[in-house]
């Protein structure tokens, strides 16, 4: 070996050593913090566990960061902490405490007892009331592995472990919440659930939404008797579009307050822009199934609901990983993870609308 190939791999292997203890070090810090204790007695005892078991784990495992309890744990803090552009969301109740096996149990209320006025015949009659329980599964959300090689892991610069879990993490939120906000969306128009169309000037595909739409859905909320709190309106970009280009009032309110994503608060309503709303049909005012691409007859709408109204929860998070040893044509590793979770009205009427737009010819 030449004096600068050997000099070469002294230098790697110190680096490979400084980012094992570095990373052991926050992995523990991060688990003693978690259960209560102090960071720097957890990362101590991170790198002196990563010694101690050294042997015992799959080679490279607690220095390649793919231990799976601290990348679940890691996994499960980072996705309850509420991003900015989902702000509409950390306004839902978490039901997260009444989880059990990815299972939330509700009770069905089987009715409620007659009333009877000035009854005069006795003995008074019986009624049953028969409650039930209604188990609701989360649903499951999973990412696509990702394969990352043990040669990534000995000549990059920046940890991608770390980076692959904060992917597959923004990838697994937008898509629950993507979900929920299609779960929270009316189906159609029904009584007590509206559907508004827009009523403003054509823009060639479709009418764009005006203030009179946001009054017309204040006085549909009003008319079924929806508290005056924790209303939520949640804009696509296309009626956000609208509003900035014909309402004075909404242009002078956009970007001051950008607190958890929030927009502004406007008749009633705390706004928030979300540009994953799901899709209805224009002309008859009925939203696309999950799933189903949209056409050009198809455009986002708005979504409304009062937020005492609804639930979201989240189950287990867990982390699949093969690792690379186990792999001699491509010396590499696979990751994924599996997220459960559910966000649902708790009401079907009188909790939430939706804003459609009108097509042109309307």
């Amino acid at each position: 070996m030449t004096p600068s190939k050997f000099i070469k791999r002294v230098l790697g292997l110190v680096t490979c050593m400084v980012m094992a203890v570095a990373f052991n070090a926050a992995a523990g810090a991060t688990c003693a913090v978690a259960i209560g204790c102090a960071p720097e007695a957890g990362a101590i005892a991170g790198n002196v566990l990563a010694l101690a078991m050294g042997h015992a784990a799959p080679a490279g495992a607690l220095r390649a960061g793919v231990l799976t309890e601290i990348w679940t744990g890691e996994m499960i803090k980072a996705f309850r902490t509420a991003p900015e552009a989902l702000g509409w969301m950390q306004r839902i109740r978490s039901y997260n405490q009444y989880v059990n096996q990815d299972v939330i149990h509700f009770v069905a209320i089987g009715g409620d007892p007659a009333v009877l006025v000035d009854n005069t015949t006795y003995p008074l009659a019986i009624t049953a009331l028969t409650d039930a329980d209604k188990p609701i599964s989360l649903s499951k959300f999973s990412t696509e592995a990702t394969p990352v090689t043990d040669d990534e892991l000995h000549a990059l610069s920046y940890d991608k472990m770390a980076s692959v879990q904060e992917r597959h993490r923004d990838a697994l939120r937008e898509k629950i919440a993507q979900r929920a906000i299609h779960s929270i969306a009316p189906d159609k128009q029904a009584t007590d659930v509206p559907v508004i169309k827009t009523t403003g000037a054509s823009d060639g595909t479709r009418k764009k939404m005006t203030f009179a739409d946001l009054l017309t859905l204040k006085r549909e909320f009003d008319k079924m008797g929806i508290p005056g709190n924790d209303r939520v309106l949640v804009l696509c970009s296309d009626h956000v579009n609208d509003l900035l280009e014909t309402e004075q009032k909404f242009k002078e309110h956009y970007n001051i307050n950008q607190t958890e994503g929030k927009v502004c608060r406007l008749y009633g309503f705390d706004i928030y822009e979300y540009d994953g709303t799901p899709y209805y049909t224009m002309s008859t005012g009925v939203k696309l199934a999950w799933g189903a691409l949209p056409n050009a007859t198809d455009a986002r709408a708005s979504v409304a609901f009062y937020a005492g109204r609804m639930m979201k929860a989240y189950g287990s998070t867990v982390f699949y990983h093969s690792e690379a040893k186990n792999d001699p044509l491509y010396h590499r590793s696979l990751v994924n993870f599996d997220q459960y979770g559910i966000c649902l009205p708790l009401s079907e009427t009188k909790s939430r609308a939706a804003i459609v737009s009108a097509p042109a010819g309307a």
